[in-house]
Formats: structure tokens, sequence, C-alpha cells
């Protein structure tokens, strides 16, 4: 669970380095369902320094809307995990208590250095507008069920850490 987590967060932050679903290559395969899906939009996007491989992120086009059917927003029971290694990550929606909730945890998941999941979101507008909300904080439009499913999680907002699951 911990190795697919860090290949999630990691194909949510290939903006640095170019990624294909072509030329990913499987390194250990433990069965279950294809992962495709998450990677597949992911593609190098023009920028004014085209140029420059540096600038690649997801593509506006197809990766709207995000639509996480197993995740609400409500309240979150806290727990521990055990995860060593994990960068710490957010998951939020386009809604008012995500919007409450990091407003009130802007400062601490900046200290974290923690990336911002955006579960459901309808549009690239809406997803900007969660960005505003966020301040300056890393986040992607990230469907997130197979996420729930292999924490057993319902609900957002939530943080996510090495050791804890917690509003």
């Amino acid at each position: 669970m911990n190795s697919l987590l860090n290949l999630v967060i990691l194909l949510c932050l290939a903006s640095p380095m170019v990624v294909h679903a072509r030329s990913l290559i499987v390194v250990e395969d433990r069965g279950g369902v294809s992962a495709l899906p998450y990677y597949q939009d992911l593609a190098p996007e023009p920028t004014a320094q085209s140029a420059s491989l540096e600038n690649v992120g997801v593509r506006g086009q197809g990766s709207f809307p995000v639509h996480s059917d197993q995740l609400t927003p409500g309240q979150v029971q806290g727990r521990v995990i055990n995860a060593p290694g994990l960068q710490p990550l957010f998951l939020v929606g386009d809604d008012e208590s995500s919007r409450a909730w990091l407003s009130q945890r802007r400062e601490q998941l900046q200290q974290l250095n923690a990336v911002g999941l955006v579960v459901n979101v309808t549009s690239a507008e809406r997803f900007a507008e969660v960005q505003r909300w966020a301040g300056g904080l890393q986040m992607v439009p990230a469907p997130s069920n197979d996420l729930a499913q292999r924490l057993g999680i319902k609900h957002y907002p939530l943080l996510i850490t090495a050791t804890t699951i917690q509003q």
C-alpha cells in the first residue's frame, strides 16, 4: 500500500519530469487493478517555454470533471497509520467544508509541504478557485477512489501523514 501511495504522489508531482503512459516501466506487479486511468492523461502541456521539458502537467482537456464517488464531504475519525516516508498529502473538494478547512489548516499544510489532491471538482475554473483557497499550496485534480478504498476513508477534507489520518 505504501509503495502504491508513493507512486500516486510521484505521478501527481510529475511536473518536473516527462511522463508518458507508454514509457513507464513496471518495477513490481502485485496484481490488482490497472493504474493506467490515473496516469494516462499525463502529457506535456504546451507553455511559452515549449522548448523546455521542465514544464509538464496534467492536460486540461479530458481531466475534468474529477469525481471520486467513494468520497464525500464529512467528518473524519482520526487514526494512526504506519507509512514511513510518506509525503504529507491532503484531500479536499470544491465545497464549503473544504474551503473552511483549507483556511484553518493552510499554515500547517505549508509547514508540512503537504500536497493536495482535489478529489471532486467539476471544471478547470472551479479547480482554479480551489487553488485560490489553498493560497499557494501545491494541488492536483485527482480521482481518489482507489486511495479511499485502500485507506478505508469515506470523507474529506483530511490530512494524511506518515503516522496519521486526521481532519
